[in-house]
């Protein structure tokens, strides 16, 4: 069933805004085509008025599910047609104002353009040939148009039929998002919890504990609370959780354990060097791993993955959900567990607990006969309960409930085995978010995606496309985001809290509704999909394989009015991980696919960008992250459409082209992590509608200034200003305007790491003081700062919202500003600072000072390379500095041999490296309650005494590596009892050469 009215209804009506957009207007009238495109708004008025009939009439009848087909087909076609007319617009005023300024003074030049239409100054041969060109493409549509009419007159269509008087209202977050609070699974998760934590007979230190059911059913929801319940979490001291779904990798999953148990991101050539890594972080700690959706049953797969395993600690659990019983035979597992549908009375609860934000229906009677007839109709299934509840928490009406019970989709016949509940939640949509989530179908199953990536993708395929929202586009996008996510068709992933992932029927949910206008290959690409499909396809993603030949992607050239080209990954990428794409594809095949708004080949190693790329004129979305290219080639900024280009990892990349300042419509251009780039063009400050500019790189006299900057007021998110010593004006610098930049959320201030004469500590200080940032950010970094002192607004207690503050390589500096009235500091990091000797009570801030405890939130803090660090005493100040401490860090200090801190209880894990013996037995004095503590490479430590480990009566993960002078950890069997009577909840202790 083809359900095209999902995008027809929003399609019509971003038609309507760009057939009203006065540049258009102009050129229609000069190119003699206006009474064309006005024949399109009075048909289209005709089509719009009868699309809320078909919208209930398609789910039964195939005629009108062609009709709408069609008519979706065409909209495409009109959308393509009126964005080549907006883009020829603005490429002859753009023409127009460069003439006017090459050849004329301004004021010339002013009353020049108000006397001369746009035909007199453009009838040259080429417009001609355009304008005839286009209006032959007009009249063609029009005719299509016309005939669609006269279709919806035979299907008996109806004008103007509402649905209901109720209006949709914005849901609200509640409670249930705790995930601790799961309706009718109290019984299975204490269930699990005893064979997670209990001691049950097993032959090997590791024991695999399968939760099977069906799709929908809550294994991994239940898995995921397990994950994070407080006793498991205290129980296990390695955890990883691991999607897995269809292709079951070896490598891949053995990857992603290997980095969540604390391996680093390296490169490993064989699986044999990548296992060996795992079995060294695995041995003799008891683990807990979660493999989240697993459908393999080949049992050599498994046996290969689960090698490592073996040598982790007695009580080691594997936990696997799965819908299948043969794959929890296939993997030993001795405690399958079958997940169950939920009882009437359980299923009643969870749709009232999303429906009315209720335990029961006792306060809504007149709703509970209606919900239990749909509780009977979702067969106890809480993912269809969870959706269809979202949906009637919208509805306050008795008889939209009765509605919604009795609605012809219940009893579709339903090939693609969607489940009615899920079709019900997504029909319950207004057409602009079922356009959005049905876009959503280009996601492979399990694909991890952020909040921000997805709102640039549906900005570039005109899916936001609001001529008088009245705020940012990407606000809009955003909100639509959350009221999708509100109705359960996103959650957050299991992994990542940031990020978000779609429950596996939600997703074929999404393919099923967008049918044959997207189109999505596999790890495999088919070679032989048919003509006819690729014909039709509007939108296409693909999964990366490791070489993507031309032959693989050649069939693609049939889709000739494809607007997406999305590279995609299912697995967790690692930084030395390679995909290698045929230059043929950029050369021969790009070229021909003229109406593509969105291009990524993210994560291939390409190394050039072809000129061709200049040709894509409706191209709104340029993804080239994690390339090996070193240019862009002057042609990009023929791309006047381009809202984001985003090239950031890209190790090579030395310059940017200087007509990157033609791009006009550019919000987004990120380019963080290019380390080789070392100017940009001095018109980026010209760009007036820039929100994400990564990093910008202070250059000479034809280069970027840092008074730039004022001419970007939109700025958001995460901003690095590099190369502050070649700001001597310190005018300039207050230009720059900082302070009124309000959505700047993280800031790093660079200096460059060359400490010489031609740098001038008075004029840097000046500098930094002019560059004072809005109050609310919540990061903030400053490198290489020569100044002696910091300004006053460094550690200011009105940066309310400060939540990490690192000071790296300011080596002239000899006192750190106060930062204890910082009041969300959570995170601390100094490094590299060689000119401070004393840190002293002026850190905290004056006792008895009206701001309360110093440092109240600080829950980090790290000292690093402080080569001239003498001493640190603030033993002089009140008590209760540092209240929420967790962790504390004191690395490569050589010269430090006077620590009198007050500390509190609160530290739990200490570091100390490369220090002497001093700063450990310090730190440990005055922290009472470590339980994990790390002494590498100190200096003088002969050994632990007893009045040192007195204090260490929580540890439970002791390690000392490489402390030479260390020659026992005890003196005798007496003391070594009185030891380890002390140290009563020791786990593990590593002691290595």
């Amino acid at each position: 069933m083809a359900i095209a009215e999902i995008f027809i209804g929003a399609f019509i009506t971003v038609l309507f805004e760009k057939l009203a957009s006065a540049d258009l207007i102009r050129l229609a009238r000069s190119a003699e085509i206006y009474s064309e495109l006005d024949k399109w708004k009075s048909t289209l008025s005709q089509i719009q008025a009868v699309l809320v009939d078909a919208g209930h009439k398609h789910i039964k009848d195939k005629s009108i599910q062609l009709w709408l087909n069609k008519l979706q087909h065409l909209a495409y076609e009109m959308d393509d047609v009126l964005d080549d007319l907006a883009t020829e617009a603005m490429r002859r005023q753009l023409k127009q104002e460069s003439n006017a300024t090459d050849n004329i003074d301004t004021s010339k030049s002013l009353i020049s353009i108000s006397q001369t239409s746009c035909c007199t100054n453009f009838c040259t041969p080429r417009t001609i040939k355009y304008d005839s060109k286009m209006a032959s493409k007009l009249d063609e549509i029009t005719t299509k148009l016309r005939a669609l009419v006269e279709e919806k007159n035979i299907l008996g269509l109806i004008n103007n039929v509402e649905r209901s008087n109720s209006k949709s209202r914005r849901l609200e977050e509640t409670s249930l998002v705790d995930l601790s609070r799961i309706v009718g699974r109290d019984g299975d998760k204490e269930v699990l919890l005893g064979k997670l934590l209990g001691n049950e007979p097993c032959n090997e230190n590791v024991s695999i504990v399968s939760i099977v059911g069906l799709g929908g059913k809550g294994k991994t929801t239940l898995a995921q609370v397990l994950y994070n319940d407080r006793k498991v979490k205290a129980h296990f001291k390695l955890m990883s959780w691991v999607c897995v779904s269809d292709e079951f990798d070896v490598f891949d999953i053995s990857k992603a354990i290997f980095k969540d148990v604390g391996g680093e991101d390296k490169k490993f050539e064989t699986l044999n060097q990548l296992q060996l890594a795992l079995t060294e972080k695995l041995a003799n700690r008891r683990f807990l791993l979660v493999l989240d959706d697993v459908w393999n049953e080949n049992y050599n797969e498994w046996e290969l993955l689960q090698r490592p395993f073996a040598v982790g600690a007695p009580g080691s659990k594997v936990i696997v959900t799965t819908r299948k019983t043969m794959v929890a035979s296939v993997m030993d597992s001795v405690q399958a567990y079958p997940l169950e549908l939920l009882s009437n009375e359980k299923a009643l609860s969870l749709l009232a607990q999303h429906a009315l934000g209720k335990q029961n229906f006792d306060s809504h009677p007149t709703h509970k006969l209606h919900g239990e007839g749909i509780v009977r109709k979702c067969g106890g299934l809480p993912l269809a309960l969870r959706a269809i509840g979202r949906v009637l928490r919208t509805k306050p009406n008795d008889e939209e409930w009765r509605e919604l019970l009795n609605s012809e989709v219940w009893n579709l016949q339903n090939e693609s085995k969607i489940l009615p509940a899920l079709r019900l939640s997504y029909y319950d949509l207004p057409p602009h978010l079922k356009q959005m989530f049905a876009y959503c179908c280009l996601f492979p199953k399990d694909y991890v995606f952020d909040k921000d990536e997805l709102v640039l993708l549906w900005m570039a395929e005109g899916l936001l496309y609001e001529a008088n929202a009245g705020k940012p586009i990407e606000t809009l996008g955003r909100e639509c985001f959350e009221e999708l996510e509100s109705r359960s068709f996103f959650q957050q992933s299991p992994n990542d809290k940031s990020r978000y992932t779609m429950h596996e029927l939600i997703n074929d949910l999404a393919t099923s509704v967008a049918r044959e206008f997207f189109y999505m290959f596999g790890d495999k690409m088919d070679v032989h999909d048919t003509n006819e499909v690729l014909e039709k396809s509007h939108h296409l993603s693909f999964i990366r394989e490791r070489y993507g030949v031309y032959r693989k992607f050649k069939v693609i050239h049939r889709a000739r009015r494809l607007r997406t080209f999305l590279a995609m990954s299912v697995t967790r990428l690692f930084s030395w991980q390679r995909f290698y794409l045929s230059n043929k594809v950029l050369i021969e095949l790009l070229p021909q696919l003229q109406f593509l708004r969105v291009l990524s080949l993210a994560n291939y190693n390409i190394t050039q960008v072809p000129r061709c790329i200049g040709s894509l004129k409706h191209i709104r979305y340029l993804n080239f992250s994690n390339t090996d290219i070193t240019c862009l080639p002057e042609e990009v900024g023929d791309l006047c459409n381009l809202q984001s280009l985003l090239i950031s990892g890209c190790p090579r990349l030395s310059n940017l082209p200087n007509s990157t300042t033609k791009l006009i419509n550019l919000r987004h251009l990120d380019i963080s992590d290019t380390p080789l780039l070392n100017k940009m063009p001095k018109g980026i400050g010209k760009l007036t509608g820039l929100q994400t500019l990564s990093k910008v790189i202070i250059g000479g006299a034809d280069e970027f200034k840092i008074s730039d900057l004022k001419g970007l007021p939109h700025l958001q998110g995460k901003l690095s200003i590099e190369g502050l010593h070649k700001v001597i004006n310190v005018v300039q610098a207050k230009e720059a305007n900082l302070q009124l930049k309000k959505g700047l959320s993280h800031l790093e201030m660079k200096w460059i790491d060359v400490f010489g004469d031609s740098r001038n500590e008075v004029t840097e200080y000046e500098v930094l003081e002019g560059l004072r940032p809005f109050e609310k950010l919540t990061s903030l970094g400053i490198s290489f700062y020569m100044g002696v002192l910091f300004p006053s607004w460094v550690g200011h207690s009105s940066f309310v919202c400060l939540s990490q503050l690192t000071l790296r390589g300011c080596r002239s500096c000899t006192r750190l500003p106060t930062l204890g009235h910082l009041p969300s500091l959570q995170k601390l990091y100094v490094e590299s600072m060689n000119g401070l000797k004393i840190l002293g009570s002026e850190f905290l801030g004056p006792p008895n000072s009206c701001h309360g405890v110093p440092f109240p939130s600080l829950k980090v803090l790290e000292f690093k390379d402080m080569q001239g660090w003498e001493e640190w005493s603030t033993s002089t100040h009140k008590t209760g500095s540092f209240p929420c401490l967790h962790e504390i860090s004191i690395i490569n200090c050589p010269k430090l041999d006077v620590v009198e801190v007050e500390l509190v209880s609160s530290v739990k894990v200490v570091c100390v490296r490369e220090c002497s013996a001093v700063v450990l037995t310090s730190i440990i004095s005055v922290s009472s309650s470590i339980i994990r503590l790390t002494a590498w490479d100190v200096k003088g430590l002969i050994q632990l005494n007893v009045e040192v480990l007195e204090h260490l009566r929580e540890v439970e993960y002791l390690r000392i590596l490489q402390c030479d002078e260390l020659t026992h950890l005890w003196n005798s069997e007496a003391e070594a009892s009185e030891i380890l009577i002390l140290l009563e909840k020791w786990k593990s202790t590593i002691v290595r050469d």
